[in-house]
């Protein structure tokens, strides 16, 4: 009876007195010559500081001396350290898709400034002289003549050349219905004079507001167009075939 009380006492206590002492392989192997069971053996190494040889000779030298495999991974968990316990940390949350102006469409002009995309907010325009009917199905630039008022002396926008500008055009719509013109100041608004139909790399009488351009196509309705340095300072506004709206910037003096 005391033998076994003595046995029980042993079992209870053995792993807080080992805790006292620094665990290594040879401590384990030690206990388990000792007979104890792998529950005692286990809690004993998770509760005690040790310093283990986990290489592949040591983790065999383990095993050859009768570890099982149940008090093996416990040697392995805590020379592994708290890190390899914990829940993997959580992959970092992706970052805002950055603004392209890529996404053909609907209509839109953005500019590109220290290798980022802006993209513009148009402003509308007027008609000054009566009798002008829009195609509206085809999005407004096949049509006659447009003389054209928009509020405001400037553009909201200054630029400064050269300067690449990215133009996306609804469905349907061809390049050449689209326009740069040159505005003119006149008292507090901004005028123009544009032709429907496409006078795009022309310079007529009724198209004398219009701007030569080199469009560059990089993908389905999606245009770039670059203003050389040396352009004019002033007022300026693309047409890309928006009923009543003009994408306008102001050239800066170089």
């Amino acid at each position: 009876m005391r033998k076994g009380v003595l046995a029980f006492l042993f079992l209870i206590f053995c792993p807080w007195l080992i805790a006292q002492q620094t665990m290594n392989n040879d401590a384990v192997i030690k206990l388990v010559k000792a007979g104890l069971s792998d529950t005692v053996i286990v809690s004993t190494i998770n509760a005690s500081p040790g310093a283990y040889d986990t290489t592949a000779n040591g983790l065999i030298a383990l095993k050859q001396a009768g570890v099982s495999d149940k008090v093996i991974a416990a040697v392995v968990a805590k020379a592994a350290g708290p890190a390899a316990l914990a829940a993997p940390a959580a992959a970092p949350a992706a970052a805002p898709a950055a603004y392209s102006p890529f996404a053909a469409g609907v209509a839109s002009v953005s500019y590109e400034q220290s290798n980022q995309w802006t993209e513009m907010d148009p402003e509308r325009y007027s008609i000054k002289t009566g009798g002008l009917l829009k195609s509206l199905a085809t999005g407004g630039m096949r049509m006659a003549d447009i003389n054209g008022h928009i509020s405001g002396k400037a553009s909201k926008l200054a630029v400064k050349t050269p300067i690449t500008f990215h133009l996306s055009l609804p469905p349907g719509t061809p390049i050449d219905d689209c326009q740069l013109l040159k505005l003119h100041v006149n008292k507090n608004n901004r005028e123009f004079r544009a032709a429907g139909g496409g006078y795009l790399h022309v310079s007529t009488d009724s198209a004398k507001d219009a701007v030569p351009i080199s469009p560059k196509k990089v993908a389905p309705q999606a245009y770039e167009v670059t203003l050389p340095a040396g352009t004019a300072a002033g007022e300026y506004g693309f047409l890309v075939g928006q009923p009543d709206q003009i994408y306008t910037f102001s050239v800066s003096a170089q």
